[in-house]
């Protein structure tokens, strides 16, 4: 008998996610088919992926459900989170967001949804915003120059390590000092990087540093235990053995604290955390990494600096970008291509919001508070571990396991270190209500009202580490301290930037999809927010369901038996994966296997990676198709054999193909034992119509933050968790401090947190929970069918370089623009800039080609969207014709002077051939909306000549 509320139940389960996440509807995707001469997806999709690779492995995943559905599911497993006052310390710490920040930044997609500023001319706000970053780390350090920000503070560690070894001329030691009272995590963390780089580390006391030889060393200001270091006399005892000093310092201190940089650190690191970002069980967060100038060459990230453009305006970008992994390939200072660009910025403006002073009111409210309980501690008969501190005491005890259980129950987390020692962290959220509930733990009477004036009283940082030089003087920081203030400035660099709230951003390669506010809004709820990531883990669970359940979700996109969720970047995926393969072969006595081979069409990060794992990178051709070139790669297996570790190979390929032999490429990798590594950048051409995992993938990583909705951010935050099958299984990272289920600590630690960016895992769920089995699936089809609509539109105007066997290409494709800079002199970055006229981000330049641009629309951009870039597109190749047959001069026409901006349209000595309408509004769409760029093309060769890294005087901001 029929259900008679069966159509009800339909409609109370209708999934009008998946029609809210692909862009074109019915109509549209029936006029898009016929263009491409198919009548339906089926037949498109059969003509485009290989019969030979097609898995459905995501037919196990739960149908898709609503927005509201899924946000209520979500909220039950959020709710299994215990979130209790945490003194637990160690780089992490309670914090306020101040809420004109959370509303205007961290919830606002004109912040999150942007790509990293390549394009500067488009990107002015995220710029300065990080200029001023930038500036604040160099004051709060005492440095010559800071970059814009790392991954976490134990990846900036790590990458301090290595430029230590690369820039010190002086001493060939082998070896690396890292003090013993370093956080155990960052520990963990360098000793990882440090044995595939072949580095020998010494954990010591930092009172032995005059008695070994090493090329640097690493020490914690204050120490993961609270004692204040003199860095002055520990610098001096470093230098003495020609070796670099790093020091890891604790942001908020500096605020007290006398600058590492005043005192003869080489470099100094940190967490940007406790400046109002949330704990997030681990991330994400912004480290910092400053440096002395020689070393400017030599430094790991993006620096952001200051040159001009062609009207001899003010303008920033990217400085010394030929530093980049992209470029140097296996010969770049790092493989990391995200920063933390959206978490420097939140940080950033915390410290413009509350200024030097109310910094420093900050600063000594929680130090006074230490203070006062330390005080407290000391009356009720315990002894602490050190006399100088800021707001960490250590408390040494024979009781500390029961003093720390008893604090549990009360509703507090303290860290016990071990069962003679426990620590407390305060920090900017604690009140004096918070000092006497913890005063009880100890048994003691006092009240810390009465404790104030005897705290008071106490010297607990020396006046040789006591700071005397101002912090944050620049104007910036000293402006917008109101909150009008402050929301205004915030629109008007959000105003100068194209994000995916203006405009698609066709990024070839850097999959730019809509990050949907219902998979938004799960990141700013307290109960992951407000996480320690060394809580007990009896405190998490619904985290750990969390996590099991996007580890399944992974599974079954992938076809990998299982999933690694620590690395948090793509790049950290690589080489986490590289770290699994070597540790595999190292448990089979196969250490000869130094060699991985790379098609010569790969991600910068690929040879960067493996060279981070001291791999041999050897290069392997590809074929006039684009395809990896079978005969090159089968002489290059003959010829190295059982050497071989890996071959990292992207799939669908870099050049926007399927390639038709992946199957045969693995098989032969496998023949002579070697590992296949699938880059899963292109995952968004795969999901529900195949999987790496069943067509020869060993391992892959997966940039949640391209295919699975989590938002670029400017340049991050990322995360890059890799899919194993079962034999690498046992070989993932594991975590000293939180172990992490099913994993070893022998074989290393990614990253500082357990689970990397824990807080934004919520985005994937949300995602695939919404779109189900049948919404994944049809995600990947309509990239497919963007994709080609778009080469379709475009390819009658220019040549589409490379397509699959019967003329399509994937989710994204090359137009080869040589042929029409031969014959014109206009060059890819003229056409880029071009399109910023026409309110659009630039595709991928010269990559993975030079001389080309590489599109990828995704599966969210409506028919609508995508004529429209089309028409701006085939506008410009018009205007490319006029230079062509000299109707335009060649050092004179909309193209070589784009982008046009007020400036320009204003100046009344307009002197070109072409109108202002056609300069400034070439398609009538752009007379009822405009996105004017800020500032005209950079000259960026200007700004490395002259390379200015800090903020310059407040007058250039208001000229």
């Amino acid at each position: 008998m029929p259900n008679a509320l069966s159509p009800l139940v339909e409609l109370e389960n209708s999934v009008e996610f998946i029609g809210r996440h692909i862009g074109p509807d019915s109509a549209q995707t029936q006029a898009m088919l016929e263009r491409l001469g198919k009548n339906s997806m089926a037949e498109l999709i059969e003509a485009t992926v290989p019969k030979s690779i097609r898995a459905e492995t995501t037919s196990v995943l739960k149908s898709a459900i609503t927005e509201q559905a899924a946000l209520a599911e979500l909220k039950t497993l959020a709710s299994q989170n215990q979130v209790l006052k945490s003194y637990i310390g160690m780089g992490y710490h309670d914090t306020y967001t101040p809420n004109v920040i959370l509303r205007n930044v961290l919830e606002n997609p004109g912040w999150y949804t942007a790509y990293t500023p390549y394009q500067p001319e488009i990107a002015q706000g995220r710029l300065e915003g990080l200029l001023n970053f930038q500036q604040m780390i160099l004051d709060l350090t005492g440095m010559d120059l800071a970059n814009a920000s790392m991954l976490d503070e134990a990846t900036a560690a790590a990458e301090a390590m290595a430029m230590s070894k690369r820039v010190n001329k002086k001493n060939k030691s082998n070896t690396y000092f890292v003090a013993s009272d370093v956080h155990p995590q960052t520990i963990a963390v360098v000793q990882t990087r440090a044995e595939h780089f072949g580095f020998d580390v010494i954990v010591g006391d930092v009172s032995t540093l005059a008695e070994h030889d090493y090329f640097g060393a690493l020490v914690q200001y204050p120490s993961t235990t609270g004692q204040i270091h003199n860095i002055a006399e520990l610098a001096q005892t470093v230098h003495a053995q020609n070796a670099l000093i790093t020091v890891a310092a604790d942001i908020l201190s500096l605020v007290l604290l006398e600058a590492p940089g005043k005192q003869g650190a080489d470099i100094v690191i940190g967490c940007n955390q406790r400046f109002g970002i949330p704990m997030g069980f681990g991330g994400p967060h912004a480290a910092f990494f400053a440096f002395r100038d020689a070393y400017k060459r030599s430094s790991p990230g993006r620096i952001i600096g200051v040159s001009i453009d062609a009207r001899g305006k003010q303008a920033l970008r990217m400085a010394m970008q030929t530093r980049e992994q992209h470029i140097r390939r296996e010969k770049a200072n790092s493989n990391i291509c995200t920063s933390q660009v959206l978490l420097a910025l939140l940080s950033t403006f915390y410290a413009m919001y509350h200024g030097p002073e109310g910094l420093k009111r900050i600063a000594k409210r929680v130090h006074l508070l230490t203070k006062t309980l330390a005080q407290g501690i000391r009356q009720a008969g315990f002894e602490l571990a050190h006399d100088h501190f800021f707001d960490t005491i250590t408390v040494e005890t024979n009781k500390a396991a029961a003093l720390a259980e008893s604090a549990e129950s009360n509703g507090m987390n303290v860290r016990l270190i071990d069962s003679n020692r426990l620590s407390i962290s305060l920090n900017e959220t604690t009140h004096s209500s918070d000092v006497d509930a913890l005063l009880e733990i100890f048994a003691s009477n006092d009240k810390a009202a009465e404790l104030v004036d005897a705290a008071n009283t106490l010297v607990t940082i020396p006046a040789e580490q006591t700071r005397t030089s101002a912090i944050l003087s620049h104007p910036v920081f000293n402006t917008y301290h109101s909150e009008t203030e402050m929301m205004r400035y915030l629109k008007r660099l959000e105003s100068r930037d194209i994000a995916l709230n203006h405009a698609m951003i066709p990024l070839g390669s850097c999959t730019m999809k809509l990050n949907a506010a219902a998979e938004m809004i799960p990141v700013t709820w307290p109960e992951f927010g407000r996480m320690h990531p060394f809580a007990p883990i009896s405190q998490a669970k619904g985290y750990s369901a969390l996590f099991e359940q996007l580890q399944d979700m992974l599974k079954a996109c992938t076809g990998y038996d299982a999933i690694s969720l620590q690395p948090n970047a793509g790049s950290q995926g690589e080489y986490a994966g590289l770290v699994a393969i070597k540790k595999y072969f190292e448990s089979k006595g196969e250490d000869q296997r130094t060699i991985c081979l790379i098609p010569a069409s790969a991600h910068g990060t690929n040879p960067a990676s493996a060279q981070m794992v001291s791999m041999k990178v050897v290069v392997v051709k590809c074929d006039d198709e684009g395809n990896v070139d079978m005969a090159d790669l089968s002489a290059k297996v003959e010829q190295f054999g059982n050497q071989i570790a890996a071959l990292m190979v992207t799939y669908p390929s870099t050049h926007g193909v399927f390639e038709e032999n992946i199957r045969d490429i693995s098989e032969l990798i496998h023949s002579v034992g070697a590992q296949v590594y699938v880059d899963g950048a292109n995952m968004n051409a795969l999901v529900g119509l195949a999987a790496p995992g069943e067509f020869g993938g060993d391992v892959s990583h997966l940039n949640l933050h391209k295919t699975f909705c989590i938002p670029h951010g400017g340049g991050g935050p990322g995360m890059g968790p890799i899919g194993v099958k079962a034999h690498l299984a046992p070989f993932v990272a594991g975590h000293p401090v939180q172990p992490v289920p099913n994993t070893n600590t022998a074989n290393g630690t990614i990253s500082a947190a357990p689970w990397g960016s824990a807080s934004i895992l919520p985005i994937s769920w949300m995602y695939i929970r919404m779109m189900g089995a049948s919404g994944v699936k049809l995600a990947t089809e309509y990239a497919i069918l963007n994709a080609n609509y778009v080469a379709q539109r475009l390819k009658a105007h220019f040549p589409i370089l490379y397509s699959g066997r019967e003329g399509f290409v994937a989710h994204e494709c090359l137009l080869d623009l040589r042929p029409l800079k031969a014959a014109s002199g206009i060059s890819e970055e003229d056409i880029a800039k071009r399109l910023m006229d026409f309110g659009f981000h630039a595709p991928t330049m010269s990559f993975p080609v030079a001389g080309t641009l590489m599109i990828e629309p995704t599966e969210s951009e409506s028919q609508m969207e995508l004529d429209r870039f089309c028409d701006a597109m085939i506008q410009i190749r018009q205007e490319i014709s006029k230079v062509e047959s000299g109707e335009w001069p060649k050092d004179n026409n909309p193209l070589v002077n784009a982008p046009h901006t007020l400036d320009d349209i204003m100046d009344p000595q307009w002197s070109r051939p072409y109108t202002r309408d056609q300069a400034a509004r070439p398609l009538p769409y752009l007379h009822n909306h405009k996105v004017w760029p800020t500032v005209n093309r950079i000259d960026n060769v200007y700004g490395d000549r002259n390379l200015i890294c800090s903020c310059p005087s407040i007058d250039n901001y208001v000229d």
